[in-house]
């Protein structure tokens, strides 16, 4: 199988040693395309040597790489505002689509990429490496068995520490027109979750959102009011706890500091800016096709990183909680080991009972080498009995719950998303 990659930024490693390394047999990576010249180069000299090379393009060489390189899949790793483009250009040219989450950011270019795959009949294939974890898989291996009964509600938190959290307000993700705000980008990987656990989609979404902390009062507040528009030479950098210092760090400063020149994109702009337009505390509520309620919170200062989720159900409660963070000290984080999981049964009539969490090795708590062989190499899989694998079908309906909790906060008002995807001219099966 031959592969290309779009977007040669930090998240298409994973992609590119999967093939050259990983599961090379069988599978070769023939180009990359970009719009940064120096992280193209950057990203070739790391690929094992074969032949003559890899062969690089300029993103707007983008329809040619297909031409001269007849790739099988076109993975995209793009900035999210802009997979549509090559999601679309690719699948008109007859090829097969990989690409990260989210999907794509809004109804309008959901409606490019839903008809583009229609037209084509091409596999479109979205990287839902959460769904893939040891531990959530166990969540929906307990839920598939009934033990709890008919689910009827969940409640989930997640928590984003104040460095994680923070660096979505350095970045392009900063601009909602550009990633749907943190709604989309990030909790597209919830709302999948929840889809996928509940067996549903979202029919009604009503929300609410700040941004509350990462704000110029803040920065007055915490007696930063001098700062630049970028980390790199702020005048107060040296007492920020929220500094980004690409000089210092030899992974970013290749692949951002030293490449701002080609395109001018800065990857340490100050967190409390006031053109940032995403929210930092959100809430939503969902009501589910088959009837389940969800209540979802998201908070991107908080003082630990992980997540909190209640399954209620006729016969009990499942509760899971993960600690990646233990909290952030003077800009460093602590980080909790495998242990830091729990999952807790209770059934009705009884005491709570601890559940042996399933665990695994490997980046995102074991979820990437899973996903991974069953995206790279699945003859040597076993058959997914949990149906993790995700189509355009799933990217489609796990941004819809962020789309229309961005349509909600603006509004203030419940939004039907059967209502919302016909007045945007968008067939979608449930």
């Amino acid at each position: 199988m031959k592969y290309a990659i779009v977007g040669v930024g930090g998240r298409h490693a994973m992609f590119r040693r999967a093939i050259t390394e990983t599961h090379a047999e069988g599978n070769d990576l023939v180009a990359l395309c970009d719009v940064n010249e120096t992280r193209l180069a950057l990203s070739a000299g790391k690929i094992p040597r074969k032949g003559n090379g890899i062969a690089t393009y300029e993103a707007a060489d983008f329809e040619r790489m297909i031409a001269e390189q007849q790739p099988d899949t076109v993975i995209v790793t793009t900035p999210d505002y802009l997979h549509h483009e090559y999601i679309v250009a690719a699948l008109k040219a007859g090829r097969n689509v990989m690409t990260e989450k989210p999907m794509t950011v809004d109804l309008q270019k959901l409606r490019a990429v839903l008809e583009a795959q229609q037209q084509s009949g091409k596999r479109l294939t979205v990287t839902f490496n959460y769904r893939y974890t040891p531990a959530r898989t166990q969540l929906k291996d307990l839920l598939m068995s009934g033990v709890i009964g008919e689910i009827t509600a969940v409640d989930f938190r997640w928590y984003l520490d104040r460095v994680h959290g923070a660096d979505y307000f350095r970045r392009w993700h900063r601009y909602k027109e550009k990633s749907g705000g943190l709604l989309v980008h990030k909790s597209t990987h919830h709302f999948d979750l929840m889809n996928w656990w509940v067996a549903s989609t979202p029919k009604t979404v009503s929300a609410n959102g700040k941004r509350v902390f990462y704000t110029p009062e803040m920065a007055e507040e915490l007696g930063l009011g001098a700062h630049g528009e970028r980390c790199h030479d702020c005048p107060v950098f040296d007492r920020c706890e929220y500094r980004l210092d690409l000089a210092g760090d030899p992974a970013l400063r290749e692949l951002y500091l030293d490449a701002e020149d080609d395109d001018g994109y800065l990857r340490d702009k100050c967190v409390f800016a006031d053109d940032i337009t995403i929210e930092d505390t959100m809430q939503v509520q969902v009501k589910y096709a088959n009837d389940v309620f969800l209540n979802y919170t998201l908070c991107a200062y908080s003082p630990w990183e992980g997540l909190e989720i209640k399954f209620h159900g006729t016969k009990g409660e499942l509760t899971h909680r993960h600690v990646e963070v233990h909290g952030v000290f003077g800009g460093v984080r602590d980080k909790a080991q495998e242990d830091a999981m729990t999952t807790t049964l209770h059934l009705a009539g009884g005491l709570p009972e601890a559940v042996d969490v399933w665990a695994g090795h490997g980046d995102h708590g074991g979820a990437d080498p899973v996903m991974l062989g069953y995206l790279f190499e699945p003859e040597s899989m076993e058959p997914d009995r949990y149906a993790r694998a995700s189509t355009h079908k799933e990217g489609a309906w796990s941004i819809l719950t962020g789309i229309a909790a961005n349509a909600s906060i603006a509004s203030g008002q419940t939004v039907d998303v059967d209502r919302m995807l016909a007045e945007a001219g968008i067939s979608l099966a449930r």
